[in-house]
């Protein structure tokens, strides 16, 4: 999640490792725990829907952030804007929601590749809901993400197609643009913190009812283990924001797509799953797009600071 505080690289002394380093560290480990959590996602679908997978992820979220909101309940709950708090939570829920549903349901390779296009949907967020000026660069490197994504669904070939995991990955992709383009506008008056109990606490509310309709309690070991998919999805957040925060953005992105190795090797082991040419071809255009559109941004933001 965003700060907006200005970044101050911690000195780095004769035994230190760099920022940049220490970042990539960070994302790792992000990237590590991303894998074990949809490995238990899948691992865990046949008996658990995605619904109720979801209840005990955000359940398990707000059991961690409980010590640090009690504190000080009063200042983690301050808002001037509710309504855009409750649409991005209630949206983000839902999109979680379908993201595991694409996690349970497809190969972890294509579900982790489709997940990426949450970059791709931002462009045209910017435009029309931002104001923000979007470049033809921007632009043309979107629709060529949206063409690799062509290219993995193959939509109308035979043997392949746009199932219903398929729809539920790339619906998820674009809510989850939205809750960041939400959290680009709350972040000008909202600290990161509060924006993550709101999250937490009407993510676990708004997952309440979905999760009622699949109810069913779960065995002692499936607790467990659901319990450990929901504290291992806050840890790989938390990293994932360490490793933003220390490390300069445009270097750590990249790293964030050792991911999609580490979950195409944990399905072809774990799940003996072995993706397709077209997953492969189009997995790289939309990682190149993506990849395209991140160090644009830093460019542009680098001009306008120096400006």
């Amino acid at each position: 999640m965003p700060d907006e505080r200005p970044f101050v690289p911690p000195v780095v002394g004769p035994g230190a490792l760099a920022p940049n380093v220490q970042g990539a560290l960070w994302m790792l480990a992000s990237a590590l725990g991303f894998t074990v959590m949809t490995t238990l996602i899948k691992f865990l679908g046949d008996d658990y829907p995605a619904a109720l997978q979801t209840f005990y992820r955000q359940a398990a979220g707000l059991v961690i952030l409980l010590p640090m909101i009690l504190r000080d309940w009063r200042g983690a709950f301050r808002t001037t804007r509710p309504g855009i708090l409750l649409f991005r939570s209630a949206v983000g829920t839902l999109a979680m929601i379908f993201s595991f549903y694409a996690f349970q349901k497809l190969p972890l390779a294509e579900a982790n590749a489709l997940s990426f296009t949450r970059t791709l949907w931002m462009v045209p967020l910017a435009m029309f809901v931002l104001r923000e000026k979007t470049g033809p660069l921007r632009i043309g490197a979107a629709l060529v993400g949206f063409l690799g994504v062509l290219v993995m669904l193959q939509p109308g070939a035979s043997g392949h197609g746009f199932g219903l995991g398929q729809a539920a990955a790339l619906a998820s992709a674009a809510m989850f643009a939205m809750t960041i383009t939400g959290m680009k506008v709350m972040t000008r008056d909202h600290s990161p913190f509060t924006l993550l109990v709101y999250s937490a606490v009407l993510g676990l509310i708004f997952s309440i009812p979905p999760a009622a309709f699949v109810w069913r309690w779960p065995e002692p070991v499936d607790l467990m283990l659901l319990a450990a998919m929901g504290v291992v999805g806050t840890a790989t957040q938390a990293c994932y924001i360490k490793g933003m925060q220390i490390g300069d953005a445009g270097a750590m992105a990249p790293i964030d797509y050792s991911r999609l190795v580490f979950t195409t090797a944990t399905g072809f082991f774990i799940f003996h799953e072995i993706p397709g040419w077209t997953t492969i071809v189009g997995a790289g255009i939309v990682v190149a797009a993506t990849l395209f559109i991140t160090f644009r941004e830093q460019q542009l933001a680098r001009r306008a600071q120096k400006g």
